[in-house]
């Protein structure tokens, strides 16, 4: 059994399954406390761990997780080691204590949900758990919180025959090998926050603070598909009577729900538990999740933009499911802040998103009618169409063919007949000296307003009109000024409803009447200045890099199953048999059963090239929204500068949150290009507060 695990430990490490290895390295640490297996060979596996730790020219995350893996099982044998091995089990703390003291924490400052946050320290992981094993060798290697039901026949294995564990020798580091992220631990409640009468919350270095918080990592792990379950299991906690329970349980979630770069599932995930925690124990839950809100909202000045957005999902989601109650008169000094403050910011953007999950009338009756809250909440999400009889700011000749195009489509003529009403507009882009003017914009902003004026009732009415003239529309957009002018007009229309704007682009992205390249130059154009420290501006392009991204992978995946049946018909004999076994593999294509098509070298390289050319349109997509970060925030700190004035506002943390928010979101993306992003974009010349974020970005990966 013995050879068995460190075969399966070796297998583990060789296929990058860095979990499964670290389970086995703390299950064969725990054999040694029941005498299965010895001492001094669990000191040699550690040591073998630490070379592997201390080798040169090897990514800090690997080196990492190496340490990590030594760490998190010392609590389970660190005893026995002392008890037996005290000056090999010193000397290796010593060689933990020189990596740990030397290692690089520039990722630290893009991984916290909190800048400058003094009260609850964001503490690195390996650093946060090193200090909780400092603590724990002081006192002796005593804990109270593992089970250890090996005590009960320690008198029988005490006589049993030890072994010793083979030798391990860890894989070499390859360009192939993918490392586990570092993160922050997240901190938000101390021992004051809980109440005086009720146990003790353990402090942030006790080695009990890790253990019950790793524990409740593990049952959602295993239970988060089932929210009913889970919460019966957290709450069914062993040993819950000894330590705060709903504020440890909150915590944790709430730390996953923030954690950078990604939480490891679906947002709604984690909601979906709180509410159901809430139902399961309604007398303690409700209350310490109103004081985690609380104090969220009072440091969401120094909060994350990745974590603000999770914040507002979370909460309005949660919000809607209580019929909207909350003390929003405890939110009142907001009312006096600055538009561009987070508090007010915050507010405004809960609203938003409860909108999404309800109606206007109801937003506007849960806020307070005497404390001006009405001036954070969301406009009426209705169309603002310019092209009416009675609008005297427009020419009275293109107001005639929008009404005529209006009349067209409400006869249901073909769109090519309808498009002809709009023939006679004059080219704006000719008026001003171009007169091979490839596209009109007016023509382009008259029909897209008017159809989406026309199917404002719903998004599926706006849908069918987009599929009813998609071929025009595409033939409309066939240069990316002109897909810019499309989205221009979408905005204009919909410039109060953000949520009918995010769908219509993504409808648009998926029709290919639009490009990625041309939403995010729009997304970063002068007309939408005004909106960029809103959510749905981020929200849109996260969902632009997202279907780049998919498209990306979509054809690699096919083009490396394709080499792999090649490489398969190549290596087979040829014969009949063979031929008629290739012949009755199957596939599946909108769940019908498909007859597999042997590739050939022509078909091999025309995927090649679209997959080339899908790579080089990711690249010029993370090209154009970098290069828009960094002149956008420069201009911002020489204007500053010019007027004498501190660059370092709400808007500017704002934004450069947002420029790390991309990179960390995006980050196994971004990586492939990071040589031609250094290259190209973040030089010397750059700003060093821009710059920096580059740096944090590498620095996940080094």
């Amino acid at each position: 059994m013995v050879e068995s695990m460190a075969k399966h430990l070796k297998d583990y490490l060789k296929n990058c399954e860095w979990e499964k290895a670290r389970y086995s390295v703390r299950f064969l640490s725990d054999l040694v406390n029941c005498h299965v297996v010895s001492a001094g060979s669990l000191i040699q596996l550690y040591d073998t761990m630490m070379e592997a730790a201390l080798e040169p020219n090897t990514p800090q995350v690997r080196r990492d997780w190496f340490v990590y893996a030594i760490l998190s099982a010392l609590p389970w044998v660190g005893r026995e080691l002392f008890e037996k091995k005290e000056r090999d089990l010193d000397r290796l703390k010593e060689t933990i204590d020189s990596y740990i003291s030397r290692r690089v924490k520039d990722h630290l400052v893009s991984l916290r949900v909190w800048t400058g946050q003094t009260l609850h320290p964001q503490e690195e992981y390996l650093e946060c758990l090193w200090f909780q094993i400092c603590k724990l060798r002081n006192d002796y290697w005593q804990e109270k919180h593992i089970v250890r039901p090996y005590l009960a026949f320690d008198t029988l294995l005490s006589e049993a025959l030890q072994h010793s564990l083979p030798p391990l020798n860890p894989p070499r580091h390859t360009e192939s090998m993918v490392y586990p992220m570092p993160k922050v631990i997240f901190r938000m409640f101390d021992y004051t926050d809980c109440p005086e009468l009720g146990p003790v919350l353990p402090g942030a270095h006790s080695i009990e603070r890790y253990l019950i918080e790793e524990h409740l990592s593990q049952i959602l792990d295993q239970n988060i598909p089932e929210r009913k379950e889970c919460a019966a299991a957290l709450l069914a906690f062993p040993q819950k009577s000894k330590v705060p329970l709903e504020y440890m349980i909150i915590e944790v979630i709430l730390g996953e729900l923030f954690r950078l770069p990604t939480p490891q599932y679906l947002e709604i995930a984690y909601g979906s538990l709180m509410i159901e925690l809430c139902k399961s124990q309604p007398s303690t839950i409700p209350q310490v999740l109103a004081q985690a809100v609380e104090i969220l909202f009072d440091r969401i000045d120094t909060m994350n933009p990745s974590s603000f957005d999770r914040f507002a999902n979370w909460f309005s989601y949660h919000l809607s499911n209580f019929q909207f109650k909350w003390s929003w008169y405890d939110w009142t000094p907001c009312l006096e802040m600055e538009q561009d403050h987070p508090k007010p910011r915050f507010v405004q953007e809960v609203l938003e998103k409860c909108l999404r999950l309800s109606y206007y009338q109801r937003v506007v009756d849960i806020v307070p009618k005497e404390k001006n809250f009405e001036k954070l909440l969301p406009p009426k999400p209705e169309p603002r169409y310019k092209y009416t009889e009675d609008n005297n700011n427009v020419d009275p000749v293109v107001v005639i063919a929008a009404q005529n195009l209006i009349a067209s489509v409400k006869r249901k003529t073909t769109p090519e007949e309808a498009f002809l009403t709009l023939r006679d507009l004059p080219n704006p882009l000719q008026e001003e000296g171009e007169p091979d003017a490839p596209y009109n914009p007016l023509k382009i902003d008259v029909l897209v307003q008017t159809l989406l004026y026309l199917g404002a009732k719903s998004f599926t009415h706006a849908f069918q009109a987009l599929a009813k003239y998609h071929q025009i529309l595409k033939a409309l957009g066939s240069y990316e000024e002109a897909q810019i002018c499309i989205l221009r007009s979408v905005y204009e229309i919909w410039h109060d409803h953000p949520q009918m704007m995010t769908v219509l682009v993504d409808k648009m992205l998926r029709t290919e009447i639009v490009e990625c390249s041309a939403v995010a130059n729009w997304l970063f154009s002068r007309d939408m200045m005004q909106d960029l420290t809103r959510m749905y501006i981020w929200e849109i392009l996260d969902m632009t890099i997202r279907k780049m991204s998919k498209r990306v992978a979509k054809l690699e995946r096919e083009l490396a199953e394709s080499k792999e049946k090649l490489k398969a018909a190549a290596t087979s004999d040829g014969s009949s048999d063979s031929e008629a076994e290739y012949g009755r593999g199957r596939k599946r294509k909108h769940g019908v059963d498909m007859p597999s098509e042997k590739p050939t070298e022509e078909m091999i390289e025309r995927m090649e090239d679209k997959v080339e050319h899908a790579q080089t349109d990711q690249k010029n997509l993370f090209l154009i929204i970098f290069q828009r970060f960094i002149m956008i925030l420069s201009e911002y700190i020489v204007r500053c500068d010019t007027d004498g004035k501190d660059f370092k506002t709400h808007w500017y943390r704002w934004t450069l949150g947002r420029l790390q928010q991309v990179f960390l979101t995006h980050n196994e993306q971004v990586h492939r290009y990071s040589d031609t992003l250094e290259t190209l974009l973040f030089t010397s010349d750059v700003d060093s507060h821009i710059s920096e974020t580059f740096k944090q970005f590498l620095a996940l990966r080094s």
